[in-house]
């Protein structure tokens, strides 16, 4: 399922914050300070509150109190629109406030609504660790009578789609959690990938990338059509590069070679630049054989050679094409450079709280990019509202 609308109430800088029609490519520009990277956070949080609970999400990020809009009492409040391919749009609705000093699920809901303007079905619908949710879903959209559950959770923290999701008879909730567990936010950090990684086993790119040198091995082992169309990647992008492989060291470790075809023996990860490293990194990542949901990329630009951004767009632009969606923060022109104008949206700061708006809205932005202005350029003219780079 694709995430098509994000609603946020009361998280930090968004007090109320609508975002629709979101692409399976959105970059997310803005000053600093503005929110791009609280933003990506929101699915981080949910993420964090299906794994634990709501209590813990919150206090990873300082607590209630700092997590909750400035002057406002709360509840934080998500809702999530998806939807699979010619399916009906799925609802996820979730409002967390704090009792007796700890995060609790005030309400949440789980709903299916058939086009734009039918009634919506409610799967799921919890307050405080207790409600109902349906066990025919199957039978949506028939004339069957719809059959609910009284259920009572262990604690008011969890969510229930952790709680129920683990159950056959509630199919529907099963596929949300499933879902929000295989969201990715990523934040790789080079020098996590380049040291020699302990021999093991590792299917899917780790956040940091640490596991890189294990992810590499498994798809040379398991998965060559997929590794070989990284490296023929990898040789564009980056001349010189003719080889990329996983070699184990006479203590047991591995570590990444790169070969250059100008030279007899490969060079190992940690004399390789920055950018080749990311570079390989990010088209591991996106060539994953069991792609994530969602991938969230925070200023992807970094240590990355300007004109390759244009390069890397076009490969979130594949994984979206393949099912995936990517949500990307950047202050690179030359990253906006390469995108499309409904896939960009800037924030703006006003009186301490964050709008979000989509450039395709504004008739300014259309007017230039029809005649042939590119939005990197556009950004850095300061036309983008309080979006200055």
């Amino acid at each position: 399922m694709r995430i098509e609308r994000l609603s946020v109430r009361n998280f930090r800088v968004f007090r109320s914050v609508d975002i629709h029609e979101i692409p399976s490519l959105a970059f997310f520009v803005g000053a600093n300070g503005t929110g791009k990277s609280t933003l990506l956070d929101v699915f981080g949080f949910l993420r964090d509150a299906l794994q634990d609970n709501v209590h813990v999400a919150m206090t990873r990020r300082g607590g209630f109190n700092e997590v909750v809009s400035r002057g406002e009492p709360g509840p934080l409040r998500f809702e999530i629109a998806f939807r699979d391919d010619n399916g009906p749009l799925v609802t996820y609705t979730l409002e967390v406030g704090v009792r007796n000093g700890r995060g609790v699920v005030e309400r949440e809901v789980l709903a299916y609504q058939h086009g734009q303007h039918g009634q919506p079905w409610h799967l799921l619908d919890f307050r405080l660790g207790e409600g109902t949710a349906v066990t025919n879903e199957v039978e949506y959209g028939t004339d069957a009578e719809i059959r609910r559950e009284e259920q009572r959770l262990d604690s008011p923290e969890i969510l229930a789609i952790k709680g129920l999701g683990q159950f056959q008879r509630f199919a529907g909730v099963s596929s949300v959690r499933r879902l929000i567990e295989r969201w990715h936010l990523s934040d790789f950090q080079i020098q996590a990938a380049r040291p020699s990684q302990e021999g093991g086993y590792a299917e899917h790119l780790s956040a940091a990338g640490d596991n890189l040198p294990l992810v590499t091995q498994f798809l040379y082992e398991n998965h060559r059509d997929q590794f070989d169309r990284i490296l023929e990647r990898m040789k564009k992008c980056v001349p010189g590069v003719s080889e990329v492989e996983a070699t184990e060291t006479i203590d047991g470790r591995l570590v990444l070679r790169f070969q250059d075809g100008s030279f007899k023996d490969p060079f190992i990860a940690r004399y390789v630049s920055d950018g080749t490293i990311k570079m390989f990194a990010y088209l591991v990542l996106l060539n994953d054989p069991s792609p994530h949901p969602l991938l969230c990329i925070e200023e992807p630009e970094n240590q990355i050679y300007p004109t390759l951004l244009a390069e890397l767009a076009e490969e979130f632009r594949d994984y979206g094409r393949r099912g995936g969606q990517v949500m990307v923060s950047t202050h690179s022109p030359d990253l906006l450079n390469a995108a499309q104008i409904h896939e960009v949206y800037w924030l703006e700061k006003h009186g301490g709280f964050t709008t979000v708006r989509r450039a395709c809205d504004d008739e300014q932005l259309r007017a230039f990019v029809d005649g042939g202005d590119q939005l990197g350029a556009l950004w850095k003219q300061g036309l983008f509202g309080g979006a200055h780079p």
